[in-house]
Order: C-alpha cells, then sequence, then structure tokens
C-alpha cells in the first residue's frame, strides 16, 4: 500500500502560520521517505493559510507533480511559497565547501612563492595556541583561533598571509546534517530521562553531542544549575587566576538572552521528558520496563524499538524543527558580511572583509569563540570551514621571516589508547595538498599512541620529509634528572628515537631511517606559549624563528631524482593478502564476531552510529572508529614495505636521500589512489548495504549489523588467497593497476610477469 502524505497548518517561532509535512522525495536521516518540512506561509490570515495548505495537499496527494521538471508547471497553477516549500532542495546535492572558499579566497602555493603548512596534533597539545603565536594573535585582544584543554578546533581553519585587507570566507554544514545532529542529541536526552536522570543531565545529553563537535551549548546558551553553582565552591582554589580574553560588553550575551534562552532551555527539557515519558510507556506495554531487561541483547532490542518510535513521532519532529529554526535564528544576529544561502534557505557561506583588524576578528569570532559569556549566540558547531587572509605576521619584527604562508589547522588528532588506530582520512587527503606537516606534540608525554599513528601514516605514504615535529609545553618537563635545557631536550629528543625505532617494523627500515634523519634537524621545543609574546622567553623565540624560516623554506621547489625504480610484481600479491587480514581481523573483533587480544568489542551503538554516517555519505568514521582509515592505512604500509625492494634501477641511486627521493614519489601516488578506491569500494558501492546496516531494529539487530558490516567489508577488500573468489581477483588487480601507475607516472618501469 502506498503511503499517503499530507500537510497541516500550523504555528512556529516565524511570525504567522507555517505549514508542516513530511516531503514523500526528500529522505530523513534514517534514508527513509517522509523527511519533515516546516515552512512559512507569509500570511497572518487563517483563511489564506488554509487556501494555501490546500494547494500543497494538492501537490502531495498527485504523484504526477513529484518530479523537480514538473516546477515550471507547477509555478503557474500554485501559489510562489507552495511550490517553493515542495520543490526546494529536492534536487540539493552535497556542497563542496571548500571549493565555495576557493571562489572567495584561493589557497596560493609553491607557483605563487607560497608555503602550505598543516598543523596537527592531539587534543590540547597546543598546535592552535602556537598558530596564535605565528600569526600575531593575542591571547587576550584576538582571541583567534579559539583554544581550550578540549575538543576546540573542530573545523578546518585555514590562513593565507598577505597583505592588503582582512577577508573571511566561512562556510557551514549542511541542513541535513545539523538536523541529523539534533535528532542525536533530542534521542541521548529522551534516554537521560527514561533513565531517570535530573534535569542538568537530560540538559546536558541535549546540549552536548556524544562527540563533542556540535555543542548546542554554544547555540542555545547553557543550561543553570543551583547544585552546579555549589560544585564550584567545594572546587574553589586560592590562587584567582584572571580570566584571559574576556569579550567587549556588546559581544556577550546580555542578562536579558539569558534568561530568555534559560527559560527557553527548561521549556525543551520539559517537552523531551514529556516525549520520553509517552514513548517509555509505549514500550513498557510491549516489552516491559528498560530496567526490567536481563541480558544485552534484551535491552538493545529495547533501546532499537525505543530509538525507532521516537523517530516516528510527531513531537519528536516538532521538538527539532523547533530547535532547527531557533539555531538558523542565530544568523539574524550576525550585523556585517555577507550570508549566501541554499535552495532551501540554509545559510551556505558568510563573507566578510575589513582594513581593521579589530572590527575583522570580532566578526570572525562569531564562527570560532568558545568563550562561555557568548554561549547562546555563538554560530561556531555550525562552521566546517573558516578561511581567513591578511597581513597576519608575528608581533617581533624579529620573527617576520616568513611572509608568504598558508596556515591550516583542523580537529586535533583525539586521544586513544590502540595503537592500531589510524589517522582520520580528513587529515591523510591533505598530505599531498602540502608542502610541510607540523606535528605538535606534549613535552609532558611525548610521542604517545596519536602522534605515532601520524608518523606510521606519513612515512608509509612518502611524506616523511615534510614532517616537522614541535613540542609543547617544554616548561613543564621536570624532574630530579631533569635540571638543565640539555637533560630536558635530551629526554623529549630520546622518546623520538623511541617512537621512530618502535615503527621500524611497520614501516620498514629504509623509511624509519629516512623519518630519523629528517627529524634531527626539525625538533622544535616550545614553552609557555600561554602568554603573550612579549613574555615568553627568549629562547623560545629562537625556537619559533627557527620554525618560521623552515616553514618559509618550504616553498621552494624540489629537485626530481634523476635514478627511478624498477618493480617485478613478484610478491605483491603476498603483500595485499597480509594487508587485507590486518584489516578485517581487527575489525572482526571490534564487531564483537571474534576475540582478538588487545582489541575491545565496539557498543552496539557505536557501530550503528558509524553506520548511519556512511549511509548518509556524512562521514567516513565516527570518533576513533575509522575503518576507511584502517584499510588505507593497512593497504599502503605493505606497499610501501614491498616498494622497498625494487627489482632494479634505471641508474643507481647515490645515496639514501636520493634512494628515498625516488620511491617516496611512487608511495605518495600510490597513497592518493586509495583514497579514491577505498572511498568508492567502501562508501559508494556500498551506501544501501550500510542503510540496511543502520535500520537494523528488534532483537538481534547488533548482531544482523555486525555480520552486514562484515559482508561490506570482505566484499571491499576481500581476502586474497591462490583459491581467491573473482571478486578478490579485480580487487587484486584494481591494487596492482594503482602501484603499476604510480610506478610510471614516477619515472620507473612496472613488469608484469604473470596475471595478476
Amino acid at each position: 500500500m502506498e503511503e499517503s502524505y499530507s500537510a497541516t497548518k500550523t504555528r512556529s517561532g516565524r511570525p504567522g502560520w507555517s505549514v508542516i509535512f513530511r516531503h514523500p522525495l526528500r529522505r530523513d536521516a534514517r534514508g527513509k521517505p517522509g523527511l519533515k518540512i516546516r515552512r512559512g506561509l507569509n500570511t497572518t490570515d487563517d483563511a489564506q493559510a488554509d487556501e494555501l495548505v490546500g494547494q500543497l495537499n494538492a501537490l502531495l496527494g498527485d504523484r504526477s507533480w513529484w518530479s523537480a521538471d514538473r516546477r515550471g508547471d507547477a509555478e503557474r497553477e500554485f501559489a510562489a511559497q507552495i511550490v517553493s516549500a515542495f520543490f526546494d532542495g529536492i534536487e540539493t546535492g552535497r556542497v563542496d565547501t571548500a571549493q565555495l572558499r576557493d571562489a572567495r579566497i584561493p589557497l596560493p602555493g609553491r607557483d605563487d612563492g607560497y608555503a602550505r603548512v598543516l598543523l596537527v596534533g592531539t587534543t590540547g597539545a597546543g598546535k592552535t595556541t602556537l598558530l596564535r603565536h605565528l600569526i600575531g594573535s593575542s591571547h587576550e585582544n584576538d582571541r583567534f583561533p579559539s583554544t581550550s584543554t578540549a575538543k576546540t578546533t573542530i573545523s578546518d581553519t585555514e590562513i593565507v598571509t598577505a597583505e592588503g585587507p582582512f577577508a573571511a570566507a566561512v562556510t557551514f554544514m549542511s541542513e541535513f546534517e545539523v538536523r541529523a545532529h539534533i535528532d542525536e542529541c533530542i534521542e541521548a536526552a529522551c534516554l537521560a530521562a527514561t533513565e531517570g536522570q535530573p534535569d542538568a543531565k537530560v540538559a546536558a545529553a541535549l546540549l552536548t553531542h556524544r562527540e563533542q563537535r556540535f555543542r548546542l551549548s554554544y547555540l542555545l546558551g547553557e543550561w543553570n544549575s543551583d547544585s552546579e553553582a555549589d560544585d564550584d565552591e567545594d572546587f574553589s582554589f586560592d590562587t584567582v587566576v584572571p580570566v584571559a580574553g574576556v569579550p567587549e560588553e556588546e559581544d556577550s550575551v546580555t542578562e536579558a538572552e539569558r534568561r530568555s534562552n534559560s527559560e527557553r532551555l527548561e521549556t525543551y527539557v520539559s517537552r523531551v521528558r514529556a516525549l520520553a515519558g509517552e514513548i517509555n510507556k509505549q514500550n513498557a506495554a510491549d516489552l516491559g520496563l528498560l530496567s526490567e531487561q536481563k541480558s544485552p541483547d534484551d535491552k538493545a532490542a529495547w533501546l532499537e524499538l525505543y530509538s525507532d518510535r521516537l523517530f516516528d513521532s510527531e513531537e519528536f519532529a516538532r521538538l527539532a524543527l523547533d530547535i532547527r529554526d531557533e539555531i538558523e535564528g542565530r544568523f539574524e544576529l550576525l550585523d556585517a558580511g555577507s550570508l549566501e544561502r541554499s535552495a532551501t534557505g540554509w545559510p551556505v557561506i558568510w563573507t566578510f572583509e575589513s582594513a581593521d583588524r579589530d572590527a575583522f576578528l570580532r566578526q570572525v569570532r562569531w564562527f570560532s569563540s568558545n568563550h562561555f559569556r557568548q554561549f547562546g549566540r555563538l554560530l561556531t558547531p555550525l562552521v566546517d570551514g573558516i578561511r581567513v587572509r591578511g597581513p597576519f605576521r608575528p608581533a617581533p619584527k624579529d620573527l617576520h621571516v616568513a611572509d608568504k604562508l598558508v596556515l591550516l589547522d583542523g580537529q586535533g588528532l583525539g586521544h586513544t589508547a590502540e595503537s592500531v588506530s589510524s589517522v582520520s582520512t580528513r587529515v591523510t587527503k591533505r598530505f599531498a595538498e602540502v608542502d610541510l606537516i607540523v606535528l605538535v606534540d606534549s613535552s609532558q608525554q611525548p610521542m604517545q599512541a596519536a602522534p605515532l599513528a601520524l608518523l606510521r601514516a606519513a612515512g608509509s605514504a612518502g611524506y616523511a620529509d615534510k614532517i616537522a615535529l614541535a613540542f609543547s609545553h617544554f616548561d613543564q618537563v621536570k624532574g630530579d634528572n631533569l635540571q638543565t635545557t640539555g637533560q630536558k631536550r635530551a629526554h623529549v629528543m630520546a622518546s623520538v628515537g623511541n617512537a621512530v625505532a618502535g615503527l621500524r617494523q611497520l614501516l620498514g627500515a629504509p623509511v624509519a631511517a629516512a623519518l630519523e634523519r629528517r627529524l634531527e634537524e626539525r625538533v622544535f621545543m616550545f614553552g609557555a606559549l600561554d602568554r603573550e609574546i612579549e613574555d615568553i622567553p627568549a629562547g623560545v623565540l629562537k625556537e619559533m624563528r627557527r620554525l618560521l624560516v623552515l616553514l618559509q623554506s618550504a616553498a621552494e621547489p624540489e629537485a626530481p631524482a634523476e635514478a627511478a625504480p624498477i618493480y617485478a610484481i613478484g610478491g605483491l600479491e603476498l603483500a595485499l593478502r597480509d594487508a587485507v587480514e590486518s584489516f578485517l581481523r581487527p575489525w572482526e573483533a571490534r564487531l564483537g564476531l571474534i576475540y582478538r587480544d588487545g582489541i575491545r568489542t565496539e557498543h552496539w551503538t557505536r557501530i550503528k552510529a558509524l553506520s548511519r554516517r556512511f549511509a548518509n555519505a556524512w562521514s567516513d568514521e565516527y570518533d576513533n572508529l575509522r575503518p576507511a582509515s584502517d584499510l588505507i592505512g593497512r593497504l599502503q604500509e605493505e606497499i610501501s614495505r614491498w616498494l622497498d625492494s625494487p627489482a632494479g634501477w634505471t641508474r643507481v641511486p647515490t645515496d639514501e636521500d636520493e634512494r628515498m627521493a625516488a620511491l617516496n614519489p611512487v608511495r605518495s601516488g600510490v597513497f592518493n589512489a586509495l583514497h579514491e578506491l577505498v572511498k568508492a569500494r567502501l562508501a559508494d558501492q556500498h551506501r544501501s548495504d550500510w542503510m540496511n546496516a543502520y535500520t537494523y531494529s528488534g532483537y538481534g539487530s547488533g548482531s544482523r549489523r555486525a555480520g552486514e558490516i562484515r559482508r561490506i567489508y570482505e566484499d571491499t577488500a576481500p581476502p586474497i588467497s591462490s583459491a581467491m573468489k573473482p571478486q578478490a581477483r579485480a580487487f587484486l588487480t584494481e591494487v596492482v593497476g594503482i602501484v603499476k601507475s604510480a610506478v610510471e607516472k614516477s619515472g620507473g618501469h612496472f613488469e608484469v610477469t604473470k596475471a595478476a
């Protein structure tokens, strides 16, 4: 039986009447037709609103209108606002926000004399604090980019140093992705209410997404709780440290705004409780209470049904739309710049230009700040990229040694205890675009799992020559055996040596040795970066100058190697067999299908969240679950080690440096092509399978989902053996073709001595 669709008029936060309906051609976050839409009717008259709703019901009731090709016909028959409500967004594809920023502020490169530099590091290591000093940004006055010990950098920040006025281009997450995050926050809040949590806990679940990237508190304001004030008193300290960088009064949320935001949040929490109570009652009638579920499978089935009923609830959709409208309303508070919107009216890009640095940064901070006094007006969680251009340079004239830089700062590597963790493809895809990769790590606990993963990825990908290390918190390296600067430096450098030695087996001796040689001359020690530049010790400023000289020198073109490798295919099949095994087996353990020492089974809710992101083409990862990065990494490492032993050379390299200069372009060519291969095979070709995995519900759904994902993985990277299946042979042929192409593009030869 075909589903019917209808529209009704409703009141919302907008003036006048609105219409609400489920769109038959637009899919919701679960991939099902019927995305809930609410649009203003631009009228306060009841009769006119009824007439307009009738027109929309005529469109919804006649399937012959359900095509973008009929928009012109509809414009002749229906009111403009009804045509817009139905047809806007039908053909909206995924917007390439980087291209939008490129169109406004191009990123210069080596041809323009510029060096592109990527800053990466663990969360809280201080990479953005270092960046502040490199661009002359004051902690107290400029506060750009924002810093914190928590996950602060949640979008790409791109800074182009250039003379002339300051310019900005800020792009935003899609409306679809924002709505999906809102849905997940409401779901988490409802679950907290069902578990009997107090209002403060329910509000916390609503206001902070579990990935900690999407914080509704920045947009809607903080939850006020008297009990939290008491907690603050219990944890007060004798020494009062002044807050650096307090916003001007005109840039802070007023007391009236704060009260209004607080009242609205109380309303949202009340609605969450009522919604959770209704869904809980329905579930209890069928399955009993959540607290009565005995086994993990019983509890999972209860929660899956709970989630399904939430998403099907009209009140859930209305609450999500109310929050979405409230969020969009924050853009109306902008008092400068130009805002462009999509066909559905959602903001796409904001641009601004000013010759006044203070006025410029004041506007940009609405998209980058994390200051609590601005909670309720900040647009930071909606941003997916900020690009600025202008005369950004360090304050001391002695540091004016690099005037043509593109500085790229992205989300931190995070903290992970798993040595098998991989670096996000958001980071690794940028390796080829930059001339230098500055890994910022803390001197207090140097070279833990996440920095090692970065070195591992860059080394195997042929980018060892691009790596530099910047250690922060050098002033905090203390101990009875660490009294002099030399002793402290030796302590940190020993950790670097141990880290590279530990990677020797994974990367191969030649790549590890190349990393070691490069890092001997490219390690920098920084301390007291949380101070203003005039209060930083002279030794740290010398290190900063040395780093800036290195950054600018990266713009110089590299001489191509004259020697080139010659390969025969022997051994490559075995290397790829090992790569596939080292990808599949750990993931079977994460999915709970086998036991593997050192790898824990992931909770079913995290696996479901991962499948949702693949299904909706938002991302190829969830938190530290990164199957795309894992597969690329394992293939690249095995291929990289195989590349270390060519069958011959067009000319024998004169030394190890020339040898690596000849092999690294092959490695990087393979690495870049593997990103495209894995995207196609793991994501694009299995979109419907990921959606199936996501939508499993009921008893045993976690096991069925795990099995479906294993099938996706085995189809993406089939096991390779002497008796391999045709799809495995096709995969092998495709990867061998990538290696062959990379070798030949680098001037080498690839001899196929037997069928691949």
